[in-house]
């Protein structure tokens, strides 16, 4: 493994640049160790951000948030910068826990699971699941948080949450099932426009050959999912673990007598559910109503 590249008079963690109005969530400190690398090495070439951004086909500005660890840089980014810089695969090594670091801390070991699951069981309660979210639907839902978010944040948890979607073009293609409570479709965060769009990507994902969705309605007398949404993820190899999130904290359950349970308790959602070919006429209806 290469070295890492220090300056002379090299600060601290302490001595950091503070940028005004920044304010990087905990467990991001991979990008600030980015950044400063990044910099050095840029340094060591010579190049100033100018120089430097437009061999790399990027703005100064950008250049200068990623020194700053105000902006999680690109996996294409991260490699032209290794190569342009000639960095010795050095900021290539932090690529995947770069990539980490767009997540919300309570959320970073879940992705990297989801990012190896096999197979995936989605149920769905207050919202769709952020694998079947609009970019529109995905800014509308986390300028709801309270407290705020701000902007910087709300637009990197969207980059994050539209990077999980290549699940659907991964190979080999995982197999994936929704289970989506009918309240969430009657719901219109966002406003009619921004469900509209919605409603036709559930319509354009359900249609794919690894993908299935099912709409759990409001008129069933029998519920097994009353305690709230939940994932099932399955690895290869056959291990199983189930994602448990409420109110900003995250629970990976690996027992395997508890998974167990979770895994039956989907098998009896999708069950009581209206079928794939029924929740895709349903969705039709709905988007035809609004």
């Amino acid at each position: 493994m290469s070295e890492l590249v220090r300056e002379p008079g090299e600060q601290g963690e302490q001595g950091e640049e503070v940028v005004p109005g920044s304010s990087p969530e905990p467990g991001a400190g991979i990008l600030r160790v980015f950044g400063r690398q990044l910099k050095r090495f840029r340094l060591r070439a010579g190049l100033e951000r100018v120089d430097f951004g437009a061999r790399a086909g990027y703005s100064p500005s950008t250049i200068a948030s990623y020194e700053q660890g105000r902006r999680v840089p690109p996996p294409l980014f991260i490699d032209l910068a290794d190569e342009l810089l000639d960095a010795g695969g050095v900021l290539q090594e932090m690529k995947e826990e770069v990539a980490r670091a767009q997540y919300p801390a309570f959320f970073r070991d879940a992705a990297r699971l989801e990012a190896e699951a096999v197979e995936l069981w989605v149920y769905g309660t207050h919202a769709f699941p952020g694998l079947l979210q609009t970019e529109e639907y995905m800014q509308a839902v986390f300028e709801m948080w309270r407290p705020l978010l701000d902007e910087a944040t709300v637009q990197q948890r969207v980059a994050a949450r539209l990077a999980r979607q290549q699940i659907f073009d991964r190979k080999p293609t995982p197999l994936v099932s929704f289970v989506v409570d009918e309240s969430v479709l009657r719901r219109p965060l966002g406003g009619a426009a921004v469900m509209r769009g919605q409603l036709e990507q559930l319509l354009l994902v359900g249609a794919y050959r690894n993908v299935e969705i099912q709409v759990m309605p409001l008129d069933r007398e029998d519920n097994a999912g009353v305690d709230g949404p939940f994932v099932v993820l399955h690895r290869d190899g056959g291990d199983h673990v189930a994602y448990l999130e409420a109110q900003g904290r995250s629970t990976i359950v690996s027992e395997r007598t508890e998974v167990r349970g979770i895994a039956s308790r989907y098998g009896i959602i999708r069950a009581q559910a209206l079928t794939p070919r029924e929740s895709l006429a349903f969705i039709e209806k709905s988007l035809g109503d609004l």
